[in-house]
C-alpha cells in the first residue's frame, strides 16, 4: 500500500539484485516508497508516464539507450521531472553530462546509504545534490584549470560515442536512438573533430583512457 505522503520513487537499474537491495533500503525509510522499477531506458520512460513518480533514481549504464538518453526523454515529456543519477562512475565529467541531460543530482554507488537518502530528499525539494566524492573531484578540476574532454560533447554526442565504442554500427545506433543513419554519421564526424582524433582506433583509445568504456561494464553504472 502506497502512503499518500511518501516520496514516490521510480528505481531504474538493469540488475535485479541491485534494485532489490535499494528497494529494501528505501522502503524502510519513513516517507519514501518505491512505486515502480525499470530495467532500461524505454521502460523508464513508460513507467514515468504511468506512475508519475516524485523522484526518479536513474542508473547510467543500461542496455541499449543509456540513462542519459532516458533522462532527456523524461525531461522532454515532463520538464519538472526530478531525477537523481545513481552511478558507479566517479569521473566528474559524467556528472556534468547528467546535469546537462536534466538530472538534479548525481550520487556514486560507493557513497554511504545516508548520502543517497539525503540526495533523494534534496532532489525531491528541487535542490541540486552531488555526492561528496564527485563534489571534491569537480572542485579539484576547477582549481587545477583542467578541462573535461567529455564536456566538449553534447549529451547526444556522448550517447553516440558510448555506442560507437561498444561497438555498434551506424545503422544499429540509429535504430537504438530513433534517429537517421545520416545524423549518426554527422555526429560521428563531429565527435572525432571535437576530441582531436583522426580515426576510430584513436577514438577507441581515447575512450579507454577517459574511462568511457566503463559505461559498458556489465557490473552496472
Amino acid at each position: 500500500m502506497i502512503h499518500p505522503t511518501a516520496i514516490r520513487i521510480l528505481l531504474v537499474d538493469d540488475h535485479a539484485i541491485v534494485r532489490e537491495g535499494y528497494r529494501s533500503l528505501l522502503d524502510k525509510q519513513p516517507g519514501m516508497q518505491v512505486v515502480a522499477e525499470a530495467v532500461n531506458a524505454v521502460e523508464a520512460y513508460t513507467c514515468f508516464k504511468t506512475h508519475q513518480p516524485d523522484v526518479v533514481i536513474m542508473d547510467i549504464t543500461l542496455p541499449g539507450q543509456s540513462g542519459l538518453e532516458a533522462i532527456s526523454r523524461i525531461k522532454q515529456y515532463a520538464a519538472t521531472a526530478k531525477i537523481l543519477v545513481f552511478s558507479m562512475h566517479q569521473n566528474p565529467a559524467f556528472a556534468v553530462q547528467a546535469t546537462r541531460a536534466g538530472a538534479l543530482g548525481y550520487v556514486t554507488k560507493s557513497s554511504a546509504p545516508a548520502e543517497l537518502i539525503c540526495a533523494i530528499q534534496d532532489v525531491y525539494h528541487g535542490h541540486h545534490f552531488l555526492s561528496a566524492d564527485i563534489a571534491q573531484a569537480l572542485a579539484l578540476e576547477k582549481i587545477s584549470g583542467a578541462s573535461f574532454a567529455l564536456e566538449q560533447l553534447t549529451v547526444r554526442e556522448f550517447e553516440i560515442l558510448r555506442l560507437l565504442v561498444e561497438p555498434r554500427s551506424t545503422e544499429e545506433i540509429a535504430a537504438i536512438l530513433h534517429i537517421s543513419p545520416k545524423t549518426v554519421s554527422n555526429c560521428h564526424y563531429l565527435i572525432k573533430r571535437k576530441l582531436g582524433v583522426a580515426n576510430d582506433i584513436e577514438l577507441t583509445h581515447w575512450a579507454i583512457r577517459m574511462k568511457v568504456v566503463n559505461l559498458l561494464d556489465s557490473a552496472g553504472g
